[in-house]
């Protein structure tokens, strides 16, 4: 028998079930968009995005930054030096380790990508005030915070 004051659970009402429903439908939809047009799988997309936005990497740090695990981002990789998108180099302090980075083909792919990926936003935040985007982002990354440091509990 149930206590009254405990609480049930509800699949469809469960936020990080919601989140994760949400987060995958978004994912998929843009999946779809960018392997039709350019080939790529979210995470060489991933990979690509944040070594335009940061620079060279090496594989553990993209790890980090995607949150992707290991193999996924060896994948990725892999996948993005066979297209010419990206190239290793060598790493300054640590001679086991690589950097990679953008090459001049992967500079016009994020190129070319990049509006199709804010027109993607901006027709899923059609019709919500900026107000409401600015409050939703701050959760979001209040959510993340919260759950990276209940990761290290």
């Amino acid at each position: 028998m149930q206590n009254k004051t405990e609480k049930t659970l509800r699949l469809q009402d469960y936020l990080p079930y919601r989140l994760s429903v949400a987060a995958n439908a978004v994912s998929q939809l843009i999946a779809r968009s960018y392997e039709e047009k350019f080939g790529l799988k979210i995470p060489e997309w991933r990979l690509l995005a944040v070594l335009a936005d940061e620079g060279p990497l090496t594989q553990q740090m993209l790890c980090g930054r995607t949150i992707m695990d290991k193999v996924t981002v060896m994948r990725a990789a892999r996948g993005l030096l066979r297209r010419g998108a990206i190239k290793r180099m060598p790493h300054d302090r640590d001679g086991r380790s690589h950097r990679l980075l953008l090459t001049k083909t992967g500079q016009q792919l994020y190129a070319r990508i990049v509006p199709l990926a804010i027109k993607y936003e901006a027709q899923l935040l059609a019709g919500i005030e900026r107000g409401d985007v600015d409050r939703f982002e701050q959760l979001l990354r209040q959510f993340e915070q919260t759950a990276s440091v209940l990761s290290r509990a």
